[in-house]
């Protein structure tokens, strides 16, 4: 399985396919660029596209 960075992967493939491949929307794809959120993308064996959060835990911050 080959893993990219959801930055990488929206340059190599554009906001629009890289939502379609996703299976979620291109503004989603968007909000998650300008939050630079942790995200990876996996090409699985049978050509489709996967993608995963990398999040510390616990990922709420405590309140004390």
């Amino acid at each position: 399985m080959n893993e990219t960075p959801l930055d990488k992967f929206v340059a190599e493939k554009g906001q629009s396919e890289a939502a379609r491949l996703l299976r979620v929307t291109a503004p989603a794809i968007h909000k998650a660029l300008i939050a630079k959120r942790d995200i990876r993308v996996l090409e699985l064996p049978d050509g489709t596209f996967q993608a995963q959060e990398q999040r510390p835990f616990p990922s709420q911050k405590s309140a004390a």
